[in-house]
């Protein structure tokens, strides 16, 4: 069995780059939105919209529900990628940042300190603009991670345990 993919859709420059690595790999996308822009996907089996009710955080919810171990999220939603990484799963921005369990705590409190700031008045920087090199970092990601995730499904756990022989 391969991960699937998740995209976190409504706000993604990289569906395009998404869906040509998942082809050539047999993988299974989800495109992931609230339907309020119109998403052109390819029209192919692998390839599956999911629209969800407006609302804040709904696709997240649906999303977080869904992916299951070893699956990989495409996401620049900082707690939606937290929620995924407890279940096991991968998960990345679209500039090719791959979000682990050592920098997601850092990334939630700087988002945490900037919606303060911003509650009290303050004027907080937005996401940088997508550069020409956030593509390419980001291909080089998606392929890592996809990699490493087919590798963990498609391999049995290996256990550590053996009887002591007396």
């Amino acid at each position: 069995m391969k991960p699937e993919v998740y995209i976190d859709a409504d706000a993604c420059p990289v569906r395009d780059e998404v869906f040509r690595v998942a082809e050539r790999l047999g993988l299974i996308v989800h495109v992931v939105s609230n339907g309020a822009r119109g998403i052109r996907l390819p029209e192919v089996d692998w390839v599956k919209r999911v629209i969800v009710s407006e609302g804040a955080d709904i696709a997240d919810d649906w999303i977080a529900e869904h992916i299951a171990e070893h699956d990989v999220c495409v996401t620049a939603d900082i707690p939606l990628a937290s929620r995924c990484l407890a279940k096991g799963a991968r998960a990345l921005k679209h500039n090719g940042t791959v979000w682990t369990t050592d920098n997601i705590g850092g990334a939630l409190a700087g988002r945490a300190v900037a919606e303060h700031l911003r509650s009290t008045g303050a004027t907080t920087r937005g996401p940088a603009p997508m550069q020409g090199s956030d593509k390419s970092r980001f291909l080089s990601a998606l392929e890592t991670e996809l990699q490493a995730a087919i590798r963990a499904k498609e391999s049995p756990p290996v256990s550590l345990w053996r009887p002591i022989e007396w």
